[in-house]
This record gives C-alpha cells, structure tokens and sequence, in this order.
C-alpha cells in the first residue's frame, strides 16, 4: 500500500492509500476523485476572492481572477502569483483581507501566503526587485490617463525612463496632492527595472530619507548612508519639500544631489510646489532644482475626470456607463484621489446591497459626499469630536507637548481641517497651537500614509468624518 494526500475539501487534506494489486480501475477511481476534490477546491477559492473583493473594494482587482492555489491544507493557503510585483502588491496590501475571507469561507484558521506560480510566470526573464523598492503594481505608465493637466509631465517621465541621466536631469514634478505625482514617480522606476536587471533604484520619501541619514548619524554609521544613496544609477524622492527647515539634512541631500548628477546618473525629484516656491529652502538647492526640467500637474478637467474613473473602474473588473463615470466626474472635482474614492464607495455598496451599478446606485452612494461639499463645517467642529474621541483637552491639542497621545489626535485634526475645510494650512496650524504650515503638510502626509496602510485608522477616520458631518447644525 502506498500512502498519498490530496490538498482539497473542507477539511483541507484527504487521504487515502494506493493499492498496486488493484490496477487500472483502482487507478481511475482515484483520478475521479482528485479531479472533484480539484473541483471544490477550485469553488473554495472562488468564495475566497469573492469574499475578499466585498472586504476590501479600494484594493480589489479584475486579475485577482486569474490567481491559482498552490496549496491548501488544515493551516494555509498558498496563492499563486504570475509575477514578483504581483506578490508584493498583495502582500502588502490585501494579506489582511484575503486572510479574513479565507477564514470566513472555511470556517478554521487560515494562514495566507502569496508566492509566484512558476506555471504561470509572464515572463521567462527574473524580475530583479531592489531591497526596499516598493512599486505600487497599478502605477504604470499604461494605467496613467494623460490630459491636457499632466501631459508635459507625462511626456518628460516617459523620456527619462528610456535615457536616464541624459534627458531632464533632475526631473522636477510638482502639483497638488492627489494629481499624479507619486504614480509618476513609480511608473518611471517600473519602467527602468523592466528594461534593465542592473539598475540600481532608490524610491523613497523625503521624510523617509531624512529619518535613515538621522538613524545613521546616531549609529555612526554615515559612511555606509552616503554610499546607499550616492552611488545609485537613480535616485527618486518624493514629497521632496519636507527638506524645508532641516539644515543639516539639506546640507546632506546637496552633496548626495552633486555625487549623483556629477556620475551622470538621474534624479527625480517631486513637491507640491516649484522649487523657487518651496520656503526655507537654501538656494543651492533651488538652484539646482532647476537645472533639468520642472513640469506642473493641474488638476484634470472634465474629459480627463471621465477617463481616470473608466480607467479605474476596469482596473478593479468594474463595468460602469458613461452616465455613471460621467456623473462621478461632475460631482468630484478636486483630485484623482477622491475620484478613486468615490469609485470605492459606489463598488462597496453594489456588493454589499447585491445590487447592479447604475446611476441611481451611484446617487446614493455619492449622496454623503455631494451634501459634505455643500456643507460648512468649521475647525472647531472637528476639534470638538475629536478630542471627544480621544478623550484629550484642546490645551493639550494646542500645546508643545509630542507625546504619542496627543500627537496622533492633533495630526488626526490637521488631516480632517484640511479634507472637510477651505482653510489654508496656516490657518489650520493657527487654531492647534500656532504650528506653521509645514508642520500641517507634515500630519496630512502622515495620516495619509496611515490610512492607506492601516485599515483600523482609516476605519476611524470614516468613523471621525461621520460624526463630524452629521453633528447638528453642518
């Protein structure tokens, strides 16, 4: 007798034993039986990709159904990927949904792991992904809508991807939050590690960069920072503005800048404002800024708006009209952000209520967000209902103090005064202690980072801008 395992079934492994003697019948009735057992295996993991899309609509994707199980058993199931950035994405980003449908859909305690299927690989070819490079998978060149707002940039990123160092060099993009820029920014490196194995890319953001030259300075450890970042073929920063105010960082990044760019290697560089606009910053540095090319994203007109949400929409398998990407692209106006957003909200209440996506779905899901434009709601509101929340005092909020539990709620009051409100960031830093205005960009970038990665902080900020926006009186 000869003992074997078949990964399948609810309880994940059955097995049986081969008798030789029996022959060819014996052979065929197990056969049989894999191929149901493959089956309802196959039926499991599509309840799982099901569940896991309801779970998490912001992240869900139309690939998602060409994704395979490697294996399945009592404690785990291993997901098969066509690609290395494919495992990265869904690591990063989707472990913790997929994990919670896995364990919804059997009933025990699943583990989830995603690791490339070499049978399904896209490319003959190892993807070499630096140490540290994160790419986020939908930020190509392919999945970026170009318009009249972004064209130059665009064309400036394409250009540099296919000749680094001797096209734009530095390659300066700035615009507001949300248009772009950080897409940009990826879709170049993705190009350039497509095109090259060898490629040495640093992608980081500023204050990232500042946090490892002060860990290095405070481990003695400098001269290894400084040949990390000095002898890479491309080096790309984002949000490169945060440098403002910090002098020994900014006399750090001007000879980094000079090592790269005199080794003829490329730099990009991105902000939220052009370099002559970014305040104290040295002029050393503005001036070499402005050496390559600075290219503005506006934000998109209309056409453009209609194109991202169509875009967006059969990223993650979702058919929408032309009335309802038309409509989406009316109503929200500000940033490509909040188009995604809204996309997310009408996608997560078609799964949750059953129902198809029409434009009288797409009404009410917006309906929160059209009555939020329409209105006011002032600095105070918010204050109020958070440090309700947090059960903190507004003289703490306002004072110097950097405690974990009074800095979170008070970058949680920047991030909200600066989504719900028009204020300027000065006046935003004026009613939380006189803090200036890149003290405010700081907490936004920050809490928008949170959120991204955190589903229990943008839980609570859904939670916080609900009791805000409902509270009598807005």
């Amino acid at each position: 007798m000869t003992p074997f395992a078949v990964n399948c079934g609810r309880s994940f492994t059955w097995h049986g034993c081969f008798n030789e003697a029996a022959g060819v019948c014996a052979e065929r009735r197990i056969i049989k039986e894999y191929d149901l057992a493959a089956r309802e295996v196959e039926n499991i993991f599509a309840d799982i990709l099901e569940r896991a899309k309801a779970l998490d609509p912001a992240n869900a994707r139309k690939w998602f159904d060409n994704l395979t199980v490697l294996r399945l058993d009592g404690g785990s199931l291993e997901i098969g990927c066509p690609d290395g950035a494919t495992v990265q994405f869904l690591r990063d980003s989707c472990k913790n949904s997929f994990t919670r449908a896995a364990q919804h859909i059997t009933g025990h305690l699943v583990s989830v792991v995603f690791n490339v299927d070499s049978h399904q690989q896209v490319s003959s070819r190892p993807q070499r992904i630096e140490p540290g490079l994160k790419l986020h998978l939908d930020y190509t060149f392919d999945n970026f809508v170009v318009g009249p707002s972004n064209r130059l940039a665009h064309a400036s990123c394409v250009a540099v991807s296919q000749s680094l160092g001797s096209t734009y060099n530095p390659l300066f993009i700035y615009g507001n939050s949300g248009l772009g820029k950080t897409h940009l920014l990826h879709a170049v490196c993705c190009q350039v590690q497509q095109k090259s194995d060898g490629t040495v890319i640093q992608l980081l953001s500023c204050e990232d960069f500042v946090n490892r030259f002060i860990r290095a300075i405070e481990q003695g450890n400098l001269a290894g920072f400084q040949s990390q970042f000095r002898t890479v073929d491309m080096l790309v920063i984002d949000d490169i503005q945060f440098l403002r105010e910090r002098e020994q960082s900014q006399e750090e990044f001007f000879h980094t800048f000079n090592a790269i760019y005199n080794n003829g290697k490329q730099i990009i560089l991105s902000a939220d404002s052009p370099p002559t606009e970014i305040p104290s910053l040295e002029a050393r540095l503005i001036s070499r800024f402005n050496w390559g090319l600075v290219a503005g994203i506006d934000p998109p007109s209309y056409e453009t708006r209609v194109a991202i949400v169509q875009k967006k929409a059969h990223l993650r398998g979702l058919t929408i009209s032309d009335e309802i990407s038309e409509y989406i692209a009316r109503k929200v106006q500000s940033n490509i952000r909040e188009l995604e957003g809204a996309l997310t909200t009408i996608c997560a209440l078609a799964i949750t209520t059953g129902e198809q996506v029409n434009l009288e779905l797409a009404q009410k899901a917006l309906e929160g967000q059209i009555k939020l434009a329409a209105r006011h709601i002032s600095i105070s509101d918010i204050i109020e209902v958070v440090t309700g929340h947090f059960d903190v005092r507004l003289a703490d909020l306002q004072s110097k103090k950097r405690s974990q539990s009074i800095t979170e709620p008070r970058q949680i009051c920047m991030y909200l005064a600066r989504s719900l409100t028009k204020h300027s960031l000065e006046e935003i830093g004026g009613h939380l202690g006189g803090r200036d205005h890149t003290t405010v960009m700081h907490a936004c970038s920050k809490i928008n980072q949170a959120k991204d990665n955190d589903p229990k902080m943008n839980a609570m900020l859904s939670e916080l801008t609900k009791q805000i926006t409902q509270a009598p009186g807005n």
